[in-house]
């Protein structure tokens, strides 16, 4: 295989897709090599780029069964509790926190103003 044509960005020909694209049309691109590549010009820094898939070679997304489901269910649990106090926070743990919000910023004045964690 050759190289991949280049289209600037807004300006690839009808039959392309990027991956949101083809998730928007209930499609995934199922295996398929990269068909293309936009590029959209910077100043001064490198092009962005997106790569392209052939609509008519996109296979149809696959179902959710219900141990998928489950399984994307306890990954969400998961993301709630909390690693320093193993309660669940009632919210996903941001990442850049660590921990829960009161195990972040402890109460200096002991429980007084501060909620229990459950």
């Amino acid at each position: 295989m050759g190289a991949l044509p280049v289209f600037r960005w807004r300006l690839a020909p009808d039959g392309y897709a990027t991956r949101r694209q083809l998730r928007a049309l209930g499609l995934r691109p199922g295996g398929q090599c990269v068909a293309a590549q936009l590029e959209r010009p910077r100043r001064r820094r490198a092009p962005l780029v997106a790569y392209l898939y052939r609509v008519d070679l996109a296979k149809p997304v696959r179902p959710m069964t219900p141990g998928r489901w489950a399984a994307l269910a306890a990954a969400n649990r998961a993301r709630r509790v909390c690693p320093a106090c193993r309660h669940d926070a009632g919210y996903v743990i941001p990442t850049s926190l660590g921990t829960c919000v009161p195990c972040a910023y402890p109460d200096p004045d002991g429980s007084e103003g501060s909620t229990p964690h459950g």
